[in-house]
């Protein structure tokens, strides 16, 4: 099993993707939903890794035995939340059943003009976010994505709402560009999003206690979250089956204002805090969960790259007022 999930090719490739996309635009949803089992049988038969990872997890949420076909739920529920973004990020909203939860703590603070740090995770569908532009049209949301990673599905999710591509973040530049971007996004009033259980190699982690055992979470986004003193608000937009999906969001700060000598065991609280959040989720939605890979091997290196730079010099930056790009 890879250590490192960004090791792992894009199940299908290009075509793969680029056909499912293809039989969804032409033949419907409907049409679409049949082609998930030969997806689902795919994956099943091939791509070991990801199987072996589906039941040493599934073991853990379940608290038994998986059975095949228990892994066979799994990553069928995975496929259908990728087929939906066909029809989440082409404005199709109407096509789902999405049942918000927590909305009104969230809408009173874009009512008075907050910028908003939303965090998610690869726990069900982070795009069904995209059901708050029924009620607030003008409202945008930037998310902060690595374009570099899962290219195909990027290239083609772009194709069907450009807007998404202008709205990104790029989580692939230093970590100095992104703190700035990101700055200048709460400012004017918009919500930034950002998945924050999955950590790349060599990101500044925290251990924390997790179905059963310690997993490494990233604490970056949380040194950036002090830095800004922005408030928090947690996502989860979990799939129901059919058409139906429960987005829930939770208050998570109004804003941190840590010392710097407190930083280190406030920002680990923290991520034992939202590992607890996480959890709990995870239990109630336990097919939702998109990390095919082995989470509790967690990678030590303190190194801080990309996002955990922007504790450093760049957080510097913004705390001294400093909006000049570099490079």
């Amino acid at each position: 099993m890879s250590e490192n999930w960004k090791q792992r090719p894009e199940g299908g490739g290009y075509f793969a993707i680029w056909l499912i996309r293809s039989i969804a635009r032409y033949g419907g949803r409907t049409v679409a939903r049949v082609c998930l089992y030969p997806i689902t049988a795919y994956f099943l038969a091939v791509r070991g890794p990801e199987r072996r990872a589906s039941r040493a997890y599934l073991a853990r949420v379940l608290d038994r035995k998986p059975t095949l076909w228990d892994v066979a739920r799994h990553i069928h529920t995975f496929a259908a939340t990728i087929l939906d973004r066909v029809f989440l990020l082409s404005g199709q909203l109407t096509r789902f059943d999405i049942e918000p939860v927590g909305l009104t703590a969230l809408a009173a603070r874009v009512d008075r003009g907050e910028g908003v740090l939303i965090f998610g995770s690869h726990h069900g569908s982070f795009d069904a976010l995209r059901v708050l532009s029924l009620t607030r049209p003008a409202l945008r949301v930037r998310i902060v994505l690595d374009v570099a990673h899962n290219q195909a599905i990027t290239r083609l999710l772009d194709a069907l709402n450009p807007q998404l591509a202008r709205d990104v973040i790029d989580a692939g530049q230093d970590g100095v560009s992104i703190v700035l971007a990101i700055q200048e996004a709460l400012a004017r009033g918009e919500l930034v999003a950002l998945l924050v259980d999955r950590a790349e190699p060599g990101d500044a982690t925290v251990r924390v206690p997790f179905l059963g055992s310690d997993a490494a979470l990233p604490s970056g986004p949380w040194s950036l979250a002090a830095t800004l003193k922005v408030p928090i608000m947690l996502a989860f937009g979990l799939y129901r089956g059919g058409n139906r999906y429960e987005l829930v969001f939770e208050e998570f700060s109004d804003g941190l204002d840590i010392p710097r000598r407190q930083r280190r065991e406030r920002i680990a609280a923290l991520v034992r805090d939202y590992a607890a959040r996480l959890q709990h989720h995870v239990r109630r939605a336990p097919y939702n969960w998109f990390n095919f890979y082995d989470f509790w091997h967690g990678d030590d290196d303190s190194s801080r790259t990309r996002l955990g730079e922007a504790t450093g010099a760049g957080a510097d930056a913004v705390q001294h007022g400093d909006l000049r790009r570099t490079g």
